[in-house]
C-alpha cells in the first residue's frame, strides 16, 4: 500500500519532526509513506471571504497537483465523519481488500481546504469538532495510520 500525507505548509517544530519520523519508522513495515510538504499562500490576516476562498483555491490547485487519477483521496475537515481507531483500520483494511493501493490523506492549510479538494475527496476524516494545528495533525494522523496497522495484524498496541 502507497499512502501520500498531502500537506499544506512547512514543519518547523523539531519535537514534531521527531514524533512523524518516529511512526514514519515504524511504518516502514506496513507500508510505503511520504510525507508531502506543499508551501502555503501568503495571505493577510483579516481576509475578506472573498480573499479566503481565493487563497483555498491556489493551495487546492497546488494539493490536486500532487493526486493522480487512481488515488483514493480522505480529506481531513472538521466537517468530516469522526471514526473510531477500529473503523480507520476497517477503512484502511478494505480498501487494500479492493485494490485501492493508493491512498492520500489531505491536510489543508489554516483556512481549510478548498471545495475542489473537497469534490475530489473519496471520504473525509474528522478527529475531533477542536481546530488542531495542521502541524500537529500530521503526528496525529501518521500515529492513526499506525494504530490502523496494527489493530489489522492483531498486533498489540495500548489503548
Amino acid at each position: 500500500m502507497n499512502i501520500s500525507i498531502i500537506t499544506v505548509g512547512k514543519l518547523k517544530e523539531k519535537y514534531l519532526k521527531q514524533g512523524i519520523n518516529e511512526y514514519l519508522k515504524r511504518l516502514s513495515a506496513y507500508a510505503k509513506v511520504e510525507v508531502v510538504e506543499l508551501p502555503d499562500e501568503k495571505a493577510p490576516e483579516n481576509l475578506s471571504e472573498v480573499e479566503m476562498e481565493q487563497v483555498k483555491g491556489k493551495e487546492g490547485e497546488r494539493i490536486l497537483a500532487k493526486i493522480s487519477q487512481d488515488t483514493h483521496v480522505i480529506a481531513l475537515a472538521i466537517e468530516g465523519k469522526m471514526k473510531s481507531s477500529e473503523q480507520l483500520a476497517d477503512d484502511l483494511d478494505k480498501l487494500a481488500t479492493y485494490g485501492k493501493s493508493k491512498i492520500a490523506f489531505v491536510i489543508g492549510g489554516s483556512l481549510g481546504l478548498s471545495s475542489d479538494v473537497m469534490k475530489r475527496a473519496n471520504d473525509t476524516l474528522s478527529f475531533s469538532k477542536m481546530t488542531f494545528p495542521h502541524q500537529l495533525m500530521r503526528l496525529i494522523l501518521v500515529e492513526q495510520i499506525y494504530r490502523g496497522f496494527r489493530i489489522n495484524r492483531g498486533e498489540p498496541y495500548h489503548k
